[in-house]
């Protein structure tokens, strides 16, 4: 029902039913979303997303039967973008499919100033610099990597407000793009895959770290 009701819309949809299928059809083809459910055969929905997010940043909606704040919670906490349960009304979940899809659409990576010459306004975010005006980030040897337009305006907040404690209730503002994300632990998520870029070991974050109770600070290695 689900893939024909995204289909319908003009989504290319996939239905597959255990994890070994899940890996199968995205070795041969990679997918922009992926819709989970939790109790699956084989390998159970967590399991699944855990090991997808370890190697890569798809994007992961959980919609599962599975309801409980604790499921959710753990859910979240592994780094899928959203969490419905079921039953869910098919309009509310293409509406936040479209909005995850919009947050974590690439921007364009590189601009001229009128006179040709690349703009440089680069702040230092540990092992690469986030280039302000072109919305990437850039490494030593002038690599340019692209970012989401949600992890560029975190990353921009985070430059503007220098070792200042931001809460998530603001990074969550500054991010959604004028969406309506349910839970404040999609911005962990976003972290964690900003940390990924911009963190030498992103295990032990050393430039974004987490202030407990309170949210997230940017030390920044340009303060004396």
């Amino acid at each position: 029902m689900v893939a024909e009701y995204l289909g319908g819309h003009g989504y290319a949809v996939r239905a597959v039913g255990t994890g070994s299928a899940l890996d199968t059809s995205l070795a041969e083809e990679p997918a922009d979303l992926i819709l989970l459910d939790l109790n699956l055969p084989e390998e159970n929905g967590l399991s699944i997303a855990r090991r997808l997010k370890s190697s890569g940043t798809t994007a992961i909606v959980f919609l599962t039967g599975a309801g409980e704040a604790t499921d959710r919670i753990v859910g979240l906490e592994i780094g899928a973008d959203d969490y419905l349960v079921k039953p869910c009304d098919l309009r509310e979940l293409k509406a936040r499919i479209g909005a995850i899809l919009r947050r974590n659409q690439p921007t364009p990576p590189f601009q001229t100033s009128a006179a040709g010459n690349p703009k440089r306004r680069l702040v230092a975010f540990g092992k690469v610099a986030l280039d302000l005006d072109n919305h990437c980030l850039v490494t030593s040897d002038g690599e340019i990597r692209h970012l989401t337009a949600s992890e560029h305006t975190l990353l921009a907040a985070f430059a503007h407000h220098p070792n200042r404690i931001l809460s998530r209730d603001h990074l969550l503002e500054l991010g959604s793009n004028g969406g309506n994300d349910a839970y404040d632990r999609s911005i962990d998520s976003r972290i964690k895959r900003i940390r990924k870029k911009i963190e030498i070991n992103p295990a032990k974050p050393q430039i974004i770290k987490t202030v407990r109770s309170r949210g997230y600070i940017f030390l920044s290695p340009d303060t004396p």
